[in-house]
């Protein structure tokens, strides 16, 4: 019972897993199911969807929950220093080696390694990795003695796996060793439900951080904004949009009326020649081979000067919705295609517009 108490102390002073959308409680009952065996397991997920989160939960469910969990990111070093830090090494194994070190494996002796940015690792690296899977053993580098360990391996990556497996950029047999049990992290824009949720916690937090008494909210006009946004970053990015916007809320007793989404906006912004060229791509223009819709879209702008620009560069915008959903019979994945956008950064333009009700109709 009191070890059980201390697992629940730990896990309860992680950073939280909030969350009440369907899809994001499967993956808990996912995760709490997994974490009773000893086999390694793989998160995939985007940048900033909790990955490590997912994996420390994995670890404190487990019965290895009063071992080390030991993080490290494969994509932090080179290859030499890579396998220095995974396997350790002998004095004298390489340059500057002046002194053994033993590596994360034999750190996490008896707990659990979490191996972030898997796709990072070189092939030979892999082989390496997948001896330590197999038979729980390995070599230092610069060492022929083998050495031990009983390490559970939770592996992250935001990759597809099995096309670089495919490609030979990834070794299918560590691929297949890995992926006992997979745990795909929802991106935040599936969790739409969750994204005021989130983002009242992060403020009570930011504000506690800043030793204010409460925190007062968000105003209509700042959740529109926190519900229209595509979120790529997902709960990371959340989390700094939110606490910037407490953080320059300089009067604690009120609602935050508007929130930052790119804290590079800025008239004075310095922009190179290919800076301009991405942001210019990522704008919804369309594309040369559909001239007609651009030609139809703008039809029926009056140019009276003076002219407000945002204001009618979103009415330009949404015509432009209007007329390419129109184009593709309103088939959504279609008319994001021809926009030269992904189905979600197309959803995320028909929120900001409140064109899904429309659509709905």
């Amino acid at each position: 019972m009191e070890e059980d108490l201390e697992a629940a102390s730990l896990l309860a002073n992680l950073p939280p897993l909030v969350g009440e959308a369907e899809c994001f409680l499967a993956v808990l009952e996912q995760v709490s199911h997994a974490a009773r065996l000893h086999k390694p397991v793989l998160v995939v997920g985007e940048r900033g969807s909790g990955k490590e989160l997912i994996a420390a939960r994995l670890h404190y469910l487990s019965e290895r929950w009063g071992k080390r969990f030991v993080k490290f990111n494969c994509a932090a070093v080179n290859d030499e220093l890579l396998e220095s830090e995974l396997f350790g090494h002998v004095a004298g194994a390489y340059t500057g080696a002046v002194k053994a070190r033993v590596g994360r494996f034999e750190l996490a002796h008896g707990g659990t390694l979490f191996l972030d940015e898997l796709s990072s690792m070189s092939l030979r690296l892999q082989e390496k990795l997948l001896r330590v899977l197999e038979y729980g053993e390995f070599e230092r580098m610069g060492s022929s003695e083998t050495q031990k360990v009983n390490v559970r391996v939770v592996a992250a990556a935001n990759a597809d796996l099995p096309a670089l497996a495919a490609s030979g950029r990834f070794r299918e047999d560590l691929l297949d060793r890995l992926s006992f049990e997979v745990i795909t992290v929802p991106p935040l824009r599936e969790r739409s439900s969750d994204i005021l949720l989130l983002a009242q916690r992060f403020g009570e937090r930011m504000a506690q951080e800043l030793g204010r008494e409460y925190f007062a909210g968000f105003s209509p006009a700042a959740e529109e904004q926190l519900l229209a946004h595509a979120w790529p970053g997902n709960v990371r990015e959340l989390r700094n949009v939110v606490e910037r916007a407490v953080y320059r809320q300089g009067n604690a007793r009120r609602v935050v009326e508007e929130v930052t989404l790119d804290p590079f906006d800025s008239p004075f912004r310095v922009k190179t020649a290919q800076a301009s060229a991405v942001s210019g791509a990522a704008l919804p223009m369309m594309p040369a081979t559909a001239p007609s819709l651009l030609a139809h879209a703008p039809s029926h702008f009056s140019w009276q000067f003076p002219l407000d620009l945002k204001t009618h560069m979103a009415d330009y915008e949404v015509a432009l919705l209007r007329a390419v959903l129109e184009k593709a019979q309103h088939k959504q994945t279609r008319a994001a295609e021809l926009l030269g956008l992904n189905y979600h950064q197309f959803r995320g333009l028909l929120r900001k517009y409140k064109l899904i009700e429309e659509l709905r109709q």
